[in-house]
């Protein structure tokens, strides 16, 4: 088994899509039928996409847990210090190798792993 799917919602698409940009993700604009807009980044098979708000939700569900791996992890974490990136912890050696952890503008947890 593998995961093909990944959707997220937030109040802020535009703001969400261009912090996870700078993870390297490249976005479109998609439409499914009458669906609501939203991003959608599709890589190796595995589809990451930031949805709107339903109107039922008050906000976004911050309590999932996301996890990269990423090329040049030391490097990205300098890069996203200066962004609106949560650097929660530096990259430090784990029994799973080098990682670091991250914190989106909804609060979702994101865990970076050097590939």
């Amino acid at each position: 088994m593998r995961l093909n799917l990944l959707v997220i919602r937030t109040s802020n698409p535009e703001i969400l899509k261009d912090q996870y940009e700078r993870l390297g993700f490249e976005f479109d604009y998609h439409q499914h039928g009458n669906g609501p807009l939203h991003y959608a980044s599709e890589l190796n098979g595995f589809v990451f996409e930031i949805y709107p708000l339903t109107k039922s939700m008050e906000k976004a569900d911050n309590s999932i847990r996301l996890g990269f791996d990423i090329e040049g992890l030391k490097s990205k974490i300098i890069d996203l210090s200066s962004s609106d990136w949560k650097i929660l912890s530096e990259p430090k050696e784990t029994e799973w190798g080098l990682t670091a952890l991250i914190q989106d503008l909804d609060g979702r947890k994101i865990e970076l792993k050097n590939k």
